[in-house]
Formats: structure tokens, C-alpha cells, sequence
């Protein structure tokens, strides 16, 4: 990493621990300028509060029209394209699929029974887009876990970038962002040992973001990914690592590569990658910047 342990901001925030370090130092100024654009971005984007615009989406009778802050029409219009090149299988409108298998508000982890045989919402008939900008008839629950948490690293970035800093490192819970000359090396956690690695990889003025069903999994076969196609979670795939230019795509590609072959989702991306198989076996794109070890 760029700095000393010391000198790292930590917090907690969106579900997991951010941990960001920069040459020169991040001062007190930096530091609240970082909070504040994580706090803004989880006020606005998360589920699990009350408060934030998606929840507001979710409790408008007759749906609305939603302005959403600038930034997040880039986001958007990445959801379009993952919508796309998964055939609909990442749909950020399975909010409501994963509160129903209990990955909810409250965190029950208790699935409840599905009603009836209603197809769910989904993201290209449901919602009208206009930039930032969201129009639908009906309460909808929006999940920007795959690749939210990826686009909060990048507007952190873009704020350290605002004040001059041009070698900083963001690690939000494993989604990594880089900038500067020196690379870093980063493990590839093994899912199913959290002690050991499969692989390293190296990056530089790139993101690393990773995927795995452990993460979140509450029982048998229960876990966050969620083919919205069909309304439960994937199976075959335990684990992803994607090296991109921006943590958005990285983070959105991670996800995707458990719902779509990497072919398929080169035509609409660039970036490289490792995908860890249920039965063990591994795959990694030709250019990938690291090594597996088995």
C-alpha cells in the first residue's frame, strides 16, 4: 500500500470497511470531503435504510418520477449495459427477489413464500430513464449491489483527484481502486478457506473487484446474486476477481460473470479476469496482471 498503516482513514460505511491511503497523507480536510461523498452516496442508494431515494421509490403507490444526483446517470447507463449483455440476468429490480428470500431490511434470512406466479419488474420494461433521472407506475426495489459499492470507490477517487492527490489506494470491503506509478499486489482470497489465496494479482492506475456467493449466503443455495430471469439465486460459480479501468465496471463485471460467459461480456466491457468454479477449477483471461497458484 501507499502509505503507512498509521496513517490509512478507516470507517465503516454501505456494509463493510473502507480503508483509504494516499501519498502525500490524507489531512483532516480530505478526510471529511471522503465521508461525506460515502454517506451522501449511501443516503441516496441504499436499501436498507428508510431515509434514502431508493427506499422512497420503493414506497411510492404509483411510482413517480426520481431525480437522482448527476453522477449516478453513468451508473445507470452501466446497469443498462450489464442488463444487456447478461440478457436481463442482472436486473438491478431484484431488490424485491432478495428481501422475499430474506436478504431484507431488517436482515431476517428467513425466505418467505412466493406469491402467486406474477413475473417480477424488471429493468428495461419497468423503469424509464432519462440521464440521472428514473420514471415508473409501481413500487420498486432497487439493488445496486453490483456494482454500487464499485462506483462509491470511484467518486472517492474523483474527490482525492479534486485536492491534487494522484497516488491514492481505496479498498472498500475487497473493491479495490489504484492510482499512481507504483503498483500494489493484491491476494485472491479463496472463498472457501478465508486463510488462503488462489492467486495474486497486480495492478496499477486500475481497479480490482471480487465477487463470491459466500459473502452473503444465509442457507442452502442462499446467497445476494440473484439471476433476475428467473428470480433465485445463481449456482456454478463461487467466486470472481475483475481487473478494469474504473471500480464501477470491475465491480459490475465481477457480478455479471456469474450470470454471463466472458465472451459475451467482452463485447460490452474491457477488462480481464478469474472466475473460481464450484467444482474448483479455475479460469483467467489471457491478460490478466497476477498469477493463480493452482
Amino acid at each position: 500500500m501507499l502509505a503507512t498503516a498509521a496513517a490509512a482513514l478507516r470507517f465503516e460505511a454501505t456494509g463493510t470497511m473502507w480503508e483509504i491511503e494516499s501519498e502525500p497523507p490524507i489531512d483532516a480536510t480530505l478526510a471529511a470531503a471522503i465521508r461525506t461523498e460515502v454517506k451522501r452516496f449511501e443516503a441516496t442508494f441504499s436499501r436498507f435504510r428508510t431515509d434514502s431515494l431508493v427506499a422512497e421509490l420503493a414506497a411510492a403507490p404509483n411510482g413517480g418520477r426520481f431525480d437522482f444526483p448527476t453522477h449516478a446517470a453513468e451508473l445507470f447507463a452501466l446497469y443498462d449495459a450489464l442488463h444487456v449483455a447478461t440478457d436481463g440476468r442482472l436486473d438491478p429490480l431484484v431488490g424485491g427477489v432478495l428481501e422475499r428470500l430474506g436478504y431484507d431490511r431488517t436482515y431476517t434470512l428467513a425466505p418467505k413464500p412466493a406469491q402467486g406466479s406474477e413475473t417480477g419488474p424488471t429493468w428495461s420494461v419497468d423503469v424509464t430513464r432519462s440521464g440521472a433521472t428514473l420514471t415508473t407506475t409501481r413500487p420498486l426495489t432497487l439493488d445496486l449491489g453490483a456494482a454500487g459499492k464499485g462506483a462509491a470507490v470511484d467518486l472517492v477517487i474523483d474527490v482525492s483527484a479534486a485536492v491534487g492527490r494522484t497516488q491514492v489506494v481505496v479498498d472498500a470491503g475487497g473493491d479495490i481502486r489504484h492510482t499512481g506509478p507504483r503498483p500494489i499486489r493484491i491476494g485472491l482470497e479463496d472463498p472457501r478457506d478465508a486463510g488462503r489465496v488462489i492467486g495474486v494479482a497486480e495492478i496499477a492506475n486500475a481497479a480490482l473487484c471480487a465477487s463470491a456467493c459466500n459473502r452473503r449466503a444465509w442457507g442452502a443455495g442462499l446467497h445476494h446474486i440473484v439471476d433476475g430471469r428467473i428470480g433465485a439465486p445463481v449456482r456454478g460459480i463461487a467466486a470472481t476477481w475483475v481487473v478494469a479501468k474504473t471500480a464501477a465496471v470491475a465491480d459490475g463485471v465481477a457480478t455479471a460473470l456469474f450470470l454471463a460467459s466472458p465472451e459475451r461480456l467482452a463485447e460490452h466491457f474491457s477488462f480481464e479476469f478469474v472466475r473460481l468454479l464450484d467444482d474448483g477449477r479455475a479460469e483467467m483471461s489471457a491478460e490478466f496482471p497476477g498469477t493463480l497458484f493452482h
